[in-house]
């Protein structure tokens, strides 16, 4: 028998595992200033500004007007009021140009949430959010960070179906912690 037909269960295994995002819970999360779109205007985004004024789910997304990137800006716009009544806010980025985000701000972001370029790659590279084999594009990880900068919940996954869901559920179990 070949020596690596033995290894094949051990890489069956790994491949089933879901990804893992690297910036583990209680991680300092990287600040970072971009520009940024929300309903089609563009401002300059600072993440340590934001969390000034409570608790922020930063979400990655491979590229805008995609199939899951669209149906995953379709979700949070559509969860934006479950967000603000946990006094949290979301800010989506990815490597597009802000050009492109202006537009999707608008019409899959719906107006609801900003979407920031990093077009550079230098934000998903310090939240290790890149896409693996696919470096120019970010993988689709969403952090929910603490008002003190800190990580307290993170999912990677290339589905969009649980994003959402998962990001609320963190953020009422850390509000139901602070009281």
């Amino acid at each position: 028998m070949k020596r690596w037909l033995l290894c094949l269960p051990a890489l069956m295994a790994l491949v089933a595992l879901p990804a893992l995002a690297s910036l583990p819970d209680g991680a300092k999360a990287p600040m970072f200033t971009t520009q940024a779109s929300l309903g089609g205007k563009v401002f300059s985004y600072s993440l340590a500004n934001a969390l000034k004024k409570g608790p922020v789910v930063l979400y990655f997304y491979p590229a805008a007007f995609t199939k899951g990137c669209t149906i995953e800006a379709h979700d949070f716009a559509a969860a934006t009021s479950k967000y603000k009544a946990l006094g949290a806010t979301v800010i989506g980025v990815s490597a597009d140009k802000i050009g492109t985000l202006k537009k999707f701000s608008v019409s899959e972001c719906r107006s609801k949430f900003a979407v920031a370029s990093d077009a550079d790659q230098h934000i998903m590279k310090s939240y290790d959010a890149v896409l693996p084999g696919h470096d120019q594009y970010a993988n689709r990880t969403s952090y929910v960070i603490a008002p003190n900068g800190k990580v307290i919940y993170s999912y990677t996954n290339l589905n969009p179906a649980k994003h959402v869901a998962n990001t609320l559920a963190a953020l009422k179990r850390w509000k139901a912690a602070q009281h």
